[in-house]
């Protein structure tokens, strides 16, 4: 398979799309396994300095949005203005574009139904169990799950042992507001300190466990609690990247009304904005407890797809498509009929 493509499936048609991811080339020469051993050089490329830099130039500066032109770049990125809180005259940068709000309770609307969990950002999707006996065993060169969580955080690697997980991959371009997936309370809210890797998908396959060498934000939210969604524990770890400089806590239960930073023991609603990236790529990773969940059978269905050119089945060996979603559309359902004690 040819390793310099990268493929995804769009979930809403359900085509094959080619992704040009950004950077693409100083990314791929940053990380090639010829200059694994310049550590030197990965250290400073995954500074906060770094990063800072990078994010001013491709996203403050403005003659980049003289040279590139807005309505070209929302065209050829397939953004659509219509979505946009406000005028969009008004976003007129690309920073303004992606630390955008848009008008989700009408063009991200909740699904129907069954109690579920929803995506938390407009992403490219992996699922899998966290269990070593199956064939999607894929977590180890994405993350090491005890450090991922931090490991002097008390007994949350116990808590999500053999569970399932989620990791959402935001490309530049994307809305990058998080929400939430669920309905809880919030059990544990913590930063962990980290680099600022790119999460390039070239990038990721070469660097082992680059999701918990970043800078995150963790946050466990208990859902079995009186008005819950009843899918157990839930972890969300929000993940810095190249040119992220900040991931700012913006809870807001309507609309963008009165944010307010996430404490211990506050009830949140599923849906509803939670965090914004400050900007570029990044990455959200979300972990299950065994049992509760089930995740959507067309993600399931879409990640083994030999035919779909993934720079990540490339290496990896085995075939691992991303599903592109939306946010708060669906991820999984709760498990039903099953004792959790």
């Amino acid at each position: 398979m040819n390793s310099s493509r990268h493929q995804y499936v769009d979930r809403d048609t359900g085509m094959v799309v080619e992704e040009r991811p950004y950077a693409d080339r100083w990314i791929q020469a940053l990380y090639s396994p010829l200059l694994e051993n310049a550590a030197w050089l990965s250290r400073v490329a995954s500074s906060r300095c770094t990063s800072r830099l990078l994010g001013y130039l491709n996203y403050d500066n403005l003659l980049s949005s003289r040279i590139t032109g807005m309505d070209r770049f929302l065209r050829a990125h397939g953004i659509n203005a219509d979505e946009f809180v406000g005028l969009p005259g008004q976003i007129d940068t690309p920073r303004k574009i992606f630390e955008r709000k848009i008008k989700y309770w009408e063009c991200r609307p909740l699904p129907l139904g069954r109690r579920c969990v929803l995506c938390p950002a407009d992403a490219r999707v992996m699922v899998g169990p966290m269990n070593g006996q199956s064939g999607l065993f894929i977590k180890n060169k994405f993350f090491d799950f005890a450090e991922l969580l931090g490991n002097d955080r008390g007994d949350w690697h116990t808590v999500f042992r053999d569970g399932e997980f989620a990791v959402f991959r935001l490309t530049p371009e994307k809305y990058h507001y998080t929400h939430l997936p669920v309905t809880g309370r919030v059990a544990d809210f913590y930063s962990i300190a980290g680099r600022y890797h790119s999460c390039n998908p070239n990038a990721t396959v070469q660097l082992l466990n680059s999701y918990s060498k970043n800078r995150r934000v963790v946050t466990v939210l208990d859902t079995n609690c009186e008005g819950g969604t009843g899918v157990g524990r839930v972890a969300m770890i929000e993940v810095v990247a190249l040119m992220v400089g900040h991931i700012e806590q913006l809870y807001s239960e309507h609309a963008y009304d009165n944010p307010q930073p996430l404490k211990q023991g506050m009830m949140v609603q599923i849906g509803a904005p939670k965090a914004l990236f400050r900007p570029g790529s990044s990455t959200v990773v979300l972990l299950f407890q065994p049992g509760y969940i089930r995740f959507a059978d067309d993600l399931v269905r879409n990640q083994p797809r030999a035919s779909v050119c993934s720079r990540h089945s490339a290496v990896l060996g085995l075939p691992l498509c991303e599903t592109d979603v939306k946010v708060r559309s669906l991820l999984a359902y709760a498990t039903e009929g099953v004792s959790h004690g």
